[in-house]
């Protein structure tokens, strides 16, 4: 395919624009610590606040009480005392299902500080390696090393690594997973399942697994998913269920439904409508509409192609879009799409408009994350819906080819 666009995306000015962003990084936390005295100020959030309630989780488990976790008061006093004490405006009930209990549970056997480099650094590994490889990055122009270079220097490894979540990870077994369906079934399956440590995050894999005919990997991923879960039960106990949902719903009630600083900080159609003063029962219509049309998107996607690349970014983006309860840090799922539009762009040539919705795609994370202090206009879906359809167009126009 010819290019049909000028592409100002070449090798130099990828590598400066990365460059930049992590002196960018690394000047924001430099000065953070300054700011605080080196993060020592009292009451005040610091790098890795909720690797803090990760840790503490573990430390709780390696001390027998693991169905302590899931109880509000008692685990936030069990993570006040081991932390240090956390600001006054933190609310951490425990959000995760038994399966992210099971899955951080060694945590604890390191200290702090060295589980926080140590959990970082294995995610941040991950990422980069599952990325570069569902994208085809490494077969561009770019080469090898710049790819995992770019990739590395994303805003979205950025954010989540500021706030020590598990968004890496979770971005790295759907990107495993895609690479691996067509040659490696029960890899991929395997890493499919592993997704309920996190499930909001997979709940597109049954639809887009359907629509490629991957059957045996559906078999592997819910045969890993049912094993995850029983492990983990035997691990917290069944009263983990009953007190988890009445957290989900505190922090449905008390974050999704009617915290500002959500919406601020969250791409969903949800937020951005709660933003603008749309009524809950308004906004969640909306969001269904939009996320039924989203994943719609999706299984098209899946089903026309299957260039790994295209499909992670379609899946990368529909996710987002299609869950309402979705952070900044999460947002390390368009790094998927970022790297798999790139990669196709760079080796296929450009269609209009393409690198601009890739820029604005590539920034989002950046916004998201500074617009709790700026408080502008949520943009956020639209710039997702502009990558799914520009993964549409991608798609439609190589299979005609």
């Amino acid at each position: 395919m010819q290019s049909t666009a000028c592409s100002w995306l070449s090798r130099e000015r990828l590598i400066a624009y990365s460059t930049a962003m992590l002196v960018i990084g690394v000047g924001f936390v430099a000065l953070w610590a300054w700011v605080t005295h080196g993060f020592a100020a009292t009451g005040g959030w610091r790098p890795g606040s909720d690797l803090l309630v990760f840790w503490s989780a573990s430390h709780t488990v390696l001390q027998g009480q693991a169905s302590t976790v899931f109880d509000y008061s008692a685990f936030s006093r069990i993570v006040a005392a081991v932390t240090g004490g956390l600001p006054k405006s933190a609310f951490i009930p425990w959000l995760y299902p038994p399966t992210f209990l099971l899955f951080v549970t060694p945590l604890a056997l390191l200290p702090l500080p060295l589980a926080y480099f140590v959990f970082l650094g294995a995610s941040a590994s991950a990422f980069v390696c599952a990325t570069v490889r569902v994208s085809g990055l490494a077969q561009s122009p770019l080469g090898a090393a710049t790819a995992r270079y770019v990739v590395l220097a994303m805003p979205c490894v950025m954010v989540c690594a500021i706030f020590g979540q598990n968004a890496l990870i979770t971005a790295a077994l759907a990107a495993f997973a895609i690479a691996s369906i067509d040659r490696r079934p029960a890899i991929a399956g395997i890493c499919i399942g592993l997704l309920v440590i996190k499930p909001q995050l997979g709940i597109l894999f049954p639809l887009v697994l359907i629509a490629a005919r991957a059957w045996k990997v559906f078999g592997y991923a819910a045969a890993t998913a049912v094993l995850f879960f029983i492990a983990s039960m035997a691990l917290c106990g069944s009263p983990s269920i009953r007190l988890l949902a009445g957290n989900v719903g505190m922090a449905r009630e008390l974050i999704l439904e009617h915290d500002v600083r959500f919406w601020l900080a969250s791409p969903s159609v949800f937020a951005s409508l709660r933003l603008i003063g749309a009524s809950l029962l308004t906004a969640g219509l909306m969001h269904a509409a939009i996320a039924a049309i989203a994943a719609c998107g999706a299984w098209k996607i899946w089903c026309t192609t299957h260039d790994t690349a295209l499909r992670a970014a379609a899946l990368g983006t529909t996710t987002l879009i299609v869950t309402p309860y979705v952070w900044h840090y999460e947002l390390t799922w368009v790094g998927l799409s970022c790297a798999g539009l790139l990669a196709t762009g760079l080796r296929r040539g450009w269609l209009p408009g393409e690198q601009l919705v890739l820029l604005l795609v590539w920034l989002l994370p950046v916004f998201e994350f500074a617009n709790q202090i700026f408080r502008l206009p949520q943009t956020g879906p639209v710039i997702l819906l502009l990558m799914l359809l520009a993964v549409l167009r991608r798609t439609r126009i190589d299979s005609a080819l």
